[in-house]
């Protein structure tokens, strides 16, 4: 009998896993790791590159990588690599892909079903383009979790207490809140709530504010003017970005860290470098707003719960964000409990998926999982007004009816659009589609009665049915030709494509590509800095690329070893000429000063 997976797909990384015989496993990606890099990329030869390979060359080629492809879906959106486009759907379906091909490759046999998590709050177009995604790398999608309800299966499969369990699950694009009744193996989602737009990636790009902040005021220089060009300013975003990131992360352990971007920016061939440290304190004073924003959800779904913080038995914290200690201590102070990871909070989503797949497989017992409708959903209504069909937080699968009556004279048919939100005006609140219903009985305003039906399934797609009375016409719809779904003959067309362009063979491919940004990155060192590069350190250079190109073009065996050569002898230049420059300013200041 064949595997089913179970996939958390997230924001900043994603992680993949199965059930070996009763115990969930991660499957470690073709480099050896369990967190694969949400980035797809392009190649110089128009191969897709997933994870860490699309990654390395985000600085160098950013025209052509894209990250965080989880907050487009649901969109309208176009994305460009290179000169080419792509849906959020595709670029989602290619990081997927990627899994695919690498629990192929572990477990030694083709894996066509997979279980997908998704973030409690996501609205019903953002799951149908996670649907989309699985189904264009291959997979038959068999469900979609909720990654709140994922993690608390993590933590109680061997649990056989009784406990009502809240989860703060805060990654790197999103943030939910779900309240979770567990007794036995049975799991009961009594509330949800989060914000789709809130993670780890807003602190990033808030560091990074903060850095350029800096530089400005002891450079004198705006990382953003317009004097510097597109591709310039794509690139210092990245460094940034990227500096903010690993700054965090070290800031988790350490009380203070020192930031260092050498050659950030060029101003009359004088380049510039930027320092900064940044201690636990500021950091947690630019990130403190964000963290702020997890309270409100938090304590509405303490209140749609029906619960007060001293009825919760355990709290479990999700999400790599998680691991930031101004983070835990802000829960803890919340809810006056003590916490502690039982689960690893980046790993915890992956895990309670390939439960949630051997479930489905047959190798564990049934579990119980009722989850909700994390939004309300409803129609439009005379005035504008959102008429409440399935309020939020009620239990799934659901149907649920209401009746309406027509409000002109001889009315036969009527537009019936759905939303999906909290607002009181319709037009407020997302929109999931419209349909016209003929059919309807002539009568008087006010006479005719149309019943609307909500069937949501467990994977918190809807569907929705008119039926006349009188006539008994019907008519039902779920939404599936909306511009944020694809259709079936979009998808076989996309899942032809992703499939060809990411490769099995993804880490030469991968390599190269590596080498290509990093032969650009050193050329562009000796071309711009070439006034402090002595000659012995510029021939130890050329030579170095040259060795990387040849490796490229005849040996791809040495490409990775040339690649760490030639990144050890950038990196010691770097730091020769910073000094050099160094050296220099203070001996023009010394000069100015007598």
């Amino acid at each position: 009998m064949r595997n089913i997976l179970g996939i958390d797909f997230g924001t900043t990384n994603s992680l993949i896993g199965y059930l070996d015989k009763d115990t969930p496993k991660l499957i470690p990606n073709s480099r050896d790791s369990l967190l694969t890099p949400s980035v797809v990329g392009m190649s110089e030869t128009g191969d897709l590159l997933v994870g860490e390979a699309a990654k390395n060359q985000s600085i160098a080629f950013p025209d052509r990588t894209v990250a965080s492809i989880k907050r487009m879906l649901g969109e309208d959106k176009t994305i460009t690599l290179g000169k080419e486009q792509f849906t959020p759907q595709e670029i989602a379906g290619a990081i997927i892909k990627r899994l695919k091909l690498d629990a192929e490759e572990h477990l030694g046999e083709i894996v066509e079903e997979a279980v997908i998590t998704v973030p409690a709050y996501f609205s019903d177009a953002q799951r149908q383009a996670v649907k989309d995604a699985g189904e264009i790398a291959g997979f038959v999608v068999e469900r979609i979790l909720n990654e709140p309800t994922a993690a608390a299966l993590a933590y109680g499969i061997n649990s056989e207490s009784k406990d009502t369990i809240m989860v703060y699950d805060f990654g790197g694009g999103t943030f939910d809140v779900s309240i979770i009744r567990a007794r036995e193996g049975a799991f009961r989602v009594l509330a949800t709530n989060g914000d789709v737009k809130l993670g780890g990636d807003d602190m990033d790009w808030a560091i990074a504010e903060w850095l350029k902040k800096n530089f400005k005021k002891s450079e004198k220089v705006d990382l953003e003017g317009k004097e510097i060009d597109e591709i310039q300013r794509r690139v210092i975003q990245q460094r940034l970005k990227d500096a903010a990131e690993t700054a965090k992360k070290d800031l988790t352990e350490h009380l203070e860290t020192t930031i260092n971007l050498p050659f950030i920016y060029t101003e009359s061939e004088e380049p510039k470098h930027l320092k900064a440290t940044l201690s636990r304190t500021q950091l947690e004073e630019i990130i403190e707003p964000f963290i702020e924003k997890t309270k409100s959800p938090l304590e509405k779904s303490m209140k749609d719960a029906k619960l007060k913080y001293e009825d919760l038995d355990s709290i479990l914290l999700v999400g790599g964000t998680t691991r930031i200690p101004k983070v835990k201590q802000f829960v803890e102070d919340l809810v006056g409990k003590t916490l502690e990871h039982k689960v690893d909070p980046e790993q915890s989503v992956a895990l309670g998926a390939a439960i949630q797949a051997g479930v489905k497989r047959g190798k564990l017992q049934e579990m119980v999982i009722v989850d909700v409708a994390p939004h309300s959903l409803g129609i439009e209504v005379k005035d504008g007004k959102f008429s409440v069909i399935i309020p939020r937080n009620t239990a799934i699968p659901c149907s649920k009816k209401k009746p309406y009556v027509t409000t002109q004279d001889m009315q036969t048919e009527a537009q019936i659009t759905v939303y999906q939100g909290e607002k009181e005006v319709a037009s407020a609140n997302p929109k999931l589609g419209d349909f016209v219903f003929s059919g309807i009985d002539s009568q008087e305003a006010g006479k005719a009665l149309v019943d609307v039906l909500f069937d949501y399934d467990i994977n918190g797609i809807v569907k929705v049915t008119a039926k006349d009375r009188a006539t008994k016409k019907v008519k039902s719809v779920s939404f599936k030709t909306s511009q944020k779904r694809l259709t079936a003959e979009e998808v076989r067309e996309a899942q032809l494509e992703i499939g060809v362009r990411t490769s099995q063979k993804e880490n030469e491919i991968g390599e190269t590509s590596e080498a290509n940004a990093l032969i650009y990155e050193a050329e562009a060192f000796i071309r711009d800095r070439k006034k402090f590069i002595e000659k012995p350190t510029k021939d130890s250079l050329r030579t170095a690329i040259a060795n990387l190109q040849r490796a490229i073009d005849h040996d791809e065996d040495k490409v990775k070893s040339e690649i760490e050569h030639l990144q050890i002898i950038l990196s010691d230049a770097e730091i020769t000429v910073m000094s050099a420059e160094d050296e220099q300013k203070n001996e023009e200041k010394e000069q100015k000063d007598e």
